[in-house]
């Protein structure tokens, strides 16, 4: 059941317009089996129970303007006393409910949302029957204590002191023309990305095209996504032309579009084949330097090199979805709110699940407005639905569906122009502080 019906059928359910109405966007079996799955389930009914947590953790990623004790609040979770008043909870047994739940449910919730929505919806924008998806890797600041900076370190600083905040590295794989996460991972900010990108390639789907950044090209990366008996196709830019990997020229297509083959590395490990044949397209654009692409799409008759070229620009569309995670999703905040590891990770968990949950209603929206899900705007969406949320806690149930109806009107109305083409090629600056570095002043010893 998707978003939209699994919100409207909640409407018609007359159930209470609060949790109720919130929690009806996910399947509230699919909670009960996460939970089970990560042996959650047996966690003491206590103001706060571990089903409660869940949204909690998700309300914290969806409402991150909001202290978490407001959450609370607002997605009125605290279970109601006899009489039926409304119960306070301390900031102290809100951090001990989410200390007993753990990270463990929200991800194998994450993982089975995204299981259900995001391959349907990257089927609808599809390339020549493929779903397009994206592979790459950011990083993300949390809090300054001790025990995060000794779980996932700080990155290095120019001075030797180490960056004001510690890190952590997140690799997503993305439905590029849907923006909606079909998979994640993250570690310590040593973690290098090709090594969390191999948690996720289980979760690309059959007949889809994944586009990788320079820095996946690898000789076993290849092999790994080119399993005959898998419809799973992958197109990357290759870190220094055509001779780095290349033993022989096989065949030539056109001018700069060849059949080559691969000859294995002898640093790369495992029991690889010696040879791996590819197709390799030289690309020249209007500005900037000439590269090529390798790709697993070896026939240029049912996919000629120019529409291969142009494909290999929609790797960008990640960089915009990190965008909407980081600066609109996070409302700009340093850094995410958790203190611990453990927490962190659940905080991450519910931030990715809440992003996922706009999009969906997003890519319902867009029929509407007779366009494609990208051309709606985030931030417009992410408000409205934040406004829906706090509206909804007074409205009836009797019109609830109404208003979910005119939600998904309001999302069609924030149409953005179409994308004009860059006149400058991509380049990444530093963003400069508006206030001087505050450094320790030393203190002068006077002679006597």
């Amino acid at each position: 059941m998707g978003v939209g019906e699994a919100i409207l059928a909640a409407g018609a359910g007359q159930r209470p317009a609060s949790f109720d109405q919130f929690s009806a966007a996910i399947e509230p079996q699919w909670i009960t089996e996460a939970l089970l799955a990560t042996d959650s389930a047996s966690v003491r009914r206590r103001k706060l129970p571990a089903e409660h947590v869940v949204w909690l953790v998700i309300g914290m990623g969806l409402f991150r303007d909001r202290s978490i004790a407001q959450v609370v609040h607002h997605l009125d979770l605290v279970l109601p006393t006899p009489g039926g008043a409304r119960r306070r909870i301390s900031n102290a047994a809100i951090v001990q409910a989410r200390e007993a739940l753990g990270p463990e449910p929200l991800a194998a919730l994450f993982t089975q949302t995204a299981a259900v929505w995001t391959p349907p919806a990257a089927a609808v924008e599809h390339w020549r029957g493929l779903a397009v998806y994206g592979l790459d890797g950011t990083t993300l600041r949390v809090a300054d204590t001790p025990e995060n900076v000794a779980h996932f370190g700080r990155p290095a600083s120019r001075d030797g002191s180490g960056a004001g905040y510690p890190q952590l590295r997140l690799v997503t794989l993305l439905a590029l023309r849907s923006h909606l996460l079909a998979a994640a991972a993250f570690d310590a900010y040593r973690t290098s990305e090709s090594a969390l990108a191999t948690r996720v390639w289980a979760a690309l789907p059959e007949h889809a095209l994944v586009i990788l950044d320079r820095g996946f090209c690898s000789y076993a990366l290849f092999h790994a996504l080119s399993a005959p008996d898998r419809d799973r196709y992958w197109i990357v830019r290759a870190r220094g032309g055509p001779t780095a990997l290349t033993q022989t020229v096989v065949e030539q297509f056109g001018a700069g579009d060849l059949l080559v083959e691969l000859h294995r590395p002898r640093a790369a490990a495992g029991d690889l084949p010696s040879t791996l044949r590819v197709r390799a397209v030289h690309v020249r654009p209007r500005r900037g330097a000439a590269y090529w692409l390798f790709t697993s799409l070896v026939n240029p008759a049912t996919h000629p090199a120019a529409e291969l070229a142009a494909l290999y620009h929609e790797r960008w569309e990640l960089e915009l979805a990190f965008d909407e995670l980081k600066t609109h999703t996070c409302e700009r905040v340093a850094a995410l709110r958790s203190t611990t590891p453990a927490r962190v990770e659940q905080e991450l968990w519910g931030l990715l699940l809440a992003y996922n949950l706009v999009r969906l209603v997003m890519s319902r929206a867009a029929p509407r407005a007779a366009v494609p899900p990208l051309r709606l705007s985030y931030r417009g969406a992410l408000l409205a639905v934040r406004g829906f949320w706090h509206a909804a806690w007074e409205t009836s149930p009797g019109t609830l569906p109404r208003r979910l109806d005119a939600l998904l009107d309001d999302l069609a109305l924030f149409v953005l122009p179409p994308r004009r083409p860059r006149r400058y090629p991509r380049a990444v600056k530093i963003k400069m502080s508006n206030y001087p570095r505050n450094r320790p002043r030393r203190r002068r010893i006077r002679a006597k």
